[in-house]
C-alpha cells in the first residue's frame, strides 16, 4: 500500500512535471518573495484534508509556516478561515492547487458521509465506503469517509474475502465458493475476514446452511426483502445492504434492520 507521502509526491510531479518548476511563478515573482495565502470556506459542510494540506506544505517546503484555524471533522460555515500559510510565495504557489483538489475532494465526501450517517443512525446502522474511489486517490478519499463518521469496507483486493456474484458463478454456486475459500484460507495460513453477496433469499439459506462466512452482504435487494432476509439470519450473521442505495432511499434500507449498508455513491459521486 502506498503511503500519503507516495501519493503527495505523484500528485506534485503531475503538477510540477519531472523539474518541479513552476514557470509562471519563476517568470513573474522574483524567487526570494515572501508573502502569506488564507483558505477560506465557499459553502456549508463536513472540513477534511487539513491534515494532509499540512503535509503537502511539508513536502513541498518545511519553511512554511501553517497557522490552523479549523479542523478535520468541523462543521464549517461559508467565510469562515481554515488556515494561514506563510513563507516563500513560490512554495505556496506550488502547493496550492494540490492542497485545493485535495481539501474539496476530502470535504465533499465527508459532508456527504455524515449526512448518511445522521440519517441511519437512530436504526443501529454504519455506513460503508466501496473500492468504487478514484483511481490514486483511494487512500484519501477512504480517510475522507472516515472523517465523516463512516467505517471502510476494505482497503483493498488484499485485505478481505468478498465473494460477489461472479465468484459464485464461475465456482459453480455458494457452497462450492465457500468451500473453495476455506481451503485457499487453510492452505495460505491466511486470517482474512470473509463476506459473502447473495443476490436471493435462497442465496441467504445456502450462506446459513454452510456458514463459515463473517457477514452476508444483500445486494440489491429491496428493503422489504432485506428485512425478510434480516428475519431469516436471526443474528448469526451481521449483514449489509448493497446496490442503488443514495441519500434519499439509505433511512429505508436502515429501517429494515440491516447492521451495514454500503455505498459507492459515497466516493464516487459528490459535490
Amino acid at each position: 500500500m502506498y503511503s500519503l507521502k507516495d501519493f503527495i509526491r505523484i500528485a506534485l510531479e503531475e503538477d510540477l512535471g519531472d523539474t518541479m518548476s513552476d514557470h509562471t511563478s519563476l517568470a513573474t515573482i522574483p524567487t526570494d518573495e515572501t508573502g502569506k495565502a488564507q483558505l477560506l470556506i465557499k459553502d456549508m459542510g463536513v472540513l477534511a484534508g487539513i491534515d494532509v494540506a499540512c503535509e503537502i506544505f511539508n513536502i513541498v517546503d518545511p519553511s512554511l509556516q501553517v497557522t490552523i484555524s479549523l479542523h478535520d471533522g468541523n462543521h464549517v460555515d461559508i467565510g469562515e478561515e481554515a488556515f494561514v500559510v506563510e513563507g516563500s510565495v513560490h512554495s505556496i504557489l506550488k502547493a496550492e492547487r494540490l492542497v485545493l483538489n485535495v481539501m474539496q475532494r476530502m470535504s465533499a465526501i465527508a459532508t456527504k458521509t455524515h449526512h448518511v450517517v445522521e440519517i441511519i443512525k437512530p436504526f443501529g446502522c454504519k455506513v460503508l465506503d466501496t473500492r468504487k474511489t478514484t483511481p490514486g486517490m483511494r487512500l484519501i478519499e477512504k480517510e475522507a469517509v472516515r472523517i465523516g463518521g463512516g467505517v471502510s469496507h476494505r482497503a483493498g483486493l488484499y485485505d478481505m474475502i468478498l465473494i460477489k456474484d461472479n465468484h459464485v458463478d464461475y465456482a459453480g454456486g455458494v457452497d462450492a465458493a465457500i468451500m473453495n475459500t476455506r481451503n485457499y484460507l487453510n492452505k495460505e495460513g491466511l486470517t482474512l475476514p470473509v463476506v459473502i453477496e447473495t443476490r436471493s433469499i435462497k442465496e441467504v439459506e445456502a450462506v446459513l446452511e454452510i456458514g463459515g462466512v463473517d457477514r452476508i452482504l444483500l445486494d440489491n435487494f429491496s428493503p422489504e426483502r432485506i428485512a425478510k432476509a434480516v428475519t431469516l439470519i436471526d443474528g448469526k450473521f451481521p449483514t449489509e445492504a448493497s446496490g442503488g442505495i443514495t441519500e434519499d432511499n439509505c433511512e429505508e434500507y436502515a429501517r429494515a434492520g440491516t447492521d451495514f449498508i454500503s455505498m459507492g455513491a459515497l466516493t464516487h459521486t459528490v459535490k
